[in-house]
Order: structure tokens, then sequence, then C-alpha cells
């Protein structure tokens, strides 16, 4: 029998020592949270170790403040696109850093303690690390033991690369990017991915000067290449200046903001340095070594997210933590996934993970659905054309301009995007989807459905698109196909 539990009024709980539950889950971001919901919902007593704020980084520091901040501007611009609607366009930083407070909670996580509560899920404030098999050791000496299952959702946490001087100019990272206070005058942002290319996009529309400095060649190098250059054009368009094939040498801070050296020895000064150069496991104190495993690494997993280096088969890691997709909207997928296979375990079943089955977090290397909530936006699901043939894959890439089809035209004036969806053509079926352009987030989800579903593009030529949509450029694209496009 457990010992008797009592929470406080903030949501924590006192532990004694070795206090057992079914399920311990360690971390509360959104991965976490939803693990700790189907445990619970399937009768285990489930407790959740979180020594920040219940709700993680997506809720406080990334995907919520970050879209509250570059929604105003899409919705400023798209007015202005469209004749007859008068838009000055100019948007008032105060309101927009007061709304993202709002969508942030004020960081406070009140609302999801409460959530936990109703969901009879035990919070336990504190840093949780494994100590032995099922053992997990909290702050303040107490230990949680499980019967049936650990899951480690701790996330990941930003990489600073090793440039002089960069540690002590204080760089912000997500965190102060989507959490800053004041608009800066003059931001430099270091990197060519989607923290980036978001980050650059939202305080150029709050008016700061932005300097986008890209080590490589292009944007969002995980996407179709016409993607980051569409990216790159609007970024160019809207007063960002866009520089790559630019390494960073040196940085420094001074009484009159932060200094870049470039390796052509120009110098690039700002107010602040965003660096959004990658993540990193935050694995570094949960020990790992304790269970026979390297500190600080990424756990590998299987794809029911059972951890594969540890026998017994009562470990797992969900969400960025097991490296496979890092995005919140798949680390709450293999949230439910790994929930569901905890359960069936629990009941003394063998739990299968053939592929697409409710054990199996397969979308993971179908390829994940993103979107850059840039301006224009850019949208991709399954494999790039790239990707299809380096998997060995006999495909086709087909190709339509988004800005000709009618609902486009009609969404704005001088609509301009792309689409490409890339066809395995011995199955006939569609294996990738990109599409550029205004509002094209809303155009995912057929893709994502169509790729995952596996629809052939005889059946997709069934699935009629309403007129005048911007989805009718799936009709579009399966008419190229068809002809030879």
């Amino acid at each position: 029998m457990a010992v008797p539990v009592q929470s406080d009024r903030s949501g924590a709980t006192d532990v004694g020592e070795a206090e057992q539950y079914d399920v311990v889950v360690v971390g509360g971001g959104p991965t976490g949270e939803n693990v700790a919901d189907r445990t619970a919902a399937a009768g285990l007593r489930t407790a959740l170790v979180e020594h920040q704020l219940v709700g993680g980084e997506c809720s406080y520091w990334a995907c919520m403040p970050s879209k509250a901040l570059l929604r105003p501007h899409a919705a400023a611009a798209h007015g202005r696109a469209v004749a007859g609607v008068t838009v000055d366009g100019a948007l008032d930083p105060v309101a927009v850093l007061a709304r993202r407070d709002a969508f942030a909670d004020h960081w406070k996580d009140d609302d999801q303690v409460a959530w936990l509560d109703g969901a009879g899920i035990d919070l336990v404030r504190g840093h949780g690390r494994l100590t032995g098999e099922r053992t997990v050791a909290v702050d303040g000496g107490r230990t949680l033991t499980a019967r049936h299952a650990v899951v480690l959702c701790t996330g990941s946490v930003p990489v600073l690369p090793d440039v002089p001087g960069l540690a002590k100019a204080r760089p912000w990272t997500n965190r102060q990017a989507t959490g800053a206070r004041q608009v800066p005058g003059r931001l430099a942002v270091v990197g060519g991915g989607v923290v980036a290319a978001e980050m650059a996009t939202a305080w150029r529309s709050l008016g700061s000067e932005v300097t986008l400095l890209v080590r490589g060649g292009g944007l969002l190098g995980r996407m179709e290449p016409f993607a980051g250059e569409m990216v790159a054009d609007g970024l160019a368009a809207a007063g960002v200046d866009v520089r790559r094939h630019t390494a960073v040498t040196a940085v420094r801070r001074d009484a009159d903001g932060v200094r870049l050296t470039l390796g052509d020895g120009s110098t690039v000064e700002a107010d602040e340095v965003l660096y959004a150069t990658g993540r990193r496991p935050a694995t570094g104190d949960l020990g790992l070594e304790s269970v026979g495993l390297e500190p600080g690494s990424w756990p590998e997993v299987d794809d029911s997210c059972t951890v594969t280096g540890v026998p017994g088969g009562w470990l797992y890691a969900a969400g960025d933590l097991n490296h496979r997709a890092l995005l919140t909207h798949q680390g709450k997928y293999q949230a439910r996934i790994a929930g569901a296979v905890i359960a069936a375990r629990a009941r003394g079943e063998r739990p299968g993970a053939e592929r697409w089955s409710a054990y199996a977090a397969t979308a993971d290397t179908a390829g994940p659905p993103q979107v850059v909530f840039t301006e224009p936006e850019a949208a991709s699901v399954g494999l790039t054309l790239a990707a299809a043939e380096a998997a060995g894959l006999r495909v086709q890439a087909v190709d339509h301009d988004l800005g000709a089809v009618s609902g486009a035209k009609l969404y704005a004036d001088g609509y301009t995007g792309r689409a490409r969806m890339v066809v395995d053509l011995e199955r006939e079926v569609v294996v990738g989807a990109t599409f550029v352009g205004p509002g094209v987030a809303e155009l995912l989800h057929a893709a994502t459905v169509a790729v995952v579903g596996e629809v052939p593009l005889t059946r997709l030529w069934h699935a009629v698109p309403a007129f005048p949509t911007v989805s009718e450029v799936w009709l579009r694209l399966l008419e190229t196909y068809r002809d030879g496009g």
C-alpha cells in the first residue's frame, strides 16, 4: 500500500521516504502532463515531478509566447494585402507584449496545477533524478519508487557554441527572446533554423533593427530548399538584414551593447544577441549513469518509447529527450503512445509495437508535421524530395504555384506561394508535402492525413476541395501529376 499523500494549496505534495507510485513521470511539460494524464486515466497512481513551472517550455518560453508575438504581424500583413481594408500596419509593442504575457499565463502555473489536481495526478515539486531501478530521488531527501514505470520527459535545452566572449556577453536563448520585457533597438540573431527565423520576424515587426547571421547558405535546412529561400526573401522584404555563410568568431558586450566579430573581420553591433544554434538533452543531472546510461546523452528508445539500453522495460523517455522529433505535438503524441503501453503492461498484457498500432509512435519516422510561423509561413509533413531519394524510394516532386489558386487570390492580393507533394511512384501515395505562403499552416493537416493514411492518389481524386479555397491546390497538384508535370 502507498503511504497516504496530502497536497498543500500550491498543488505540491509532501512525500515520505520511499513513497510508492505505479508511475513516476519526471518533467512537467506538455509531454509529461500527457503521459501522466493517460496513466492516471487508466487507474494507475501517478506522480509528476517538476522543478520549474508545470506546463514546461512550450507554455512559457516557446510555442505559446512565440506565436503570440508573431500573430499580430501576420494579421496586419494579411489585412494590408486585401484592397478595401484600411490597415496602417503599425503594431503597438506594449499591447503585443501584454497579450504575449497573457498567453504565457504571466509565468504562473496555477491553472496547470489545478488541472493536475482535477486529473488525480500528484505534483511533486523539485528536481528529480534516477538513483537506480524504478527509483527517483527528489530535492529535499524524498524518494519515489514506481511499481510499473518511470517516464523521463525533461526535454532539451539550448546549446551555446564555444565562441570567445559569448558566455560573458549574456546572450539570449529562446527564453529571453520570447519573454523580453522591452523591444531591443538592435537585435542580432545567430542561426538559420525555426527559432532564428521566427524571432527575427517577431522582433522586426515590433521595431527592432534585426541582423540575421546564418552560418550555412540557407534557412530551414530540414525543409525543401525553396521553403528557406522564400522565408529568407520574406525576412529581407520586412527589413531584416539576412547574411549567409557568416561565422561569428568572437562576441563582446560593453556599455554600448554587443559587438560580434565575423569570420571576414567585419563586425555587427547590437543591443542584444540571440543564439538559436541547436538543442541538447536535459539529462546532465538526471542520474542516467545509475541505470547504465551515459550522462548527458539522448536516451535511445524503440517505437513504444521504452528505453532500449535498460533491461526490464520499466524506463521510458518521451518528447524532445529521445531526439525522435523535437516538436511539442510529437512529444504529446509520444506521450499518448507511452501511456497506452504502460497501461497495457500494467494489466499484464504484452502490447505489440507493430507499425501504426496504438502502441507505436510510427508518425515520428513517417515525417512529423511542422509549421514555421514566419511571413510567409512554411509548413511541411513527411519526407522532402532529397530525404525520400536518400531512403531509396522512387519518387517524383509535383509543384504548383500556390498564388495561381483562386482561393489564394481571394485571400490576399498578390498572393505569393508554392506547394509541393512528393509521390512514391511505386505505391502512388504521397510521402511528403510542403507549402509556403500566407496562412498555409491550415493546409497542413490535410497533407498529414494523406501521408499518415497512405491514401492512394486514385482515392485523393475523390477528396474534393471546396471552391474557392486555398485547399484547391490539392486538385491542381493531382492534375499536374496526372498530366505528367
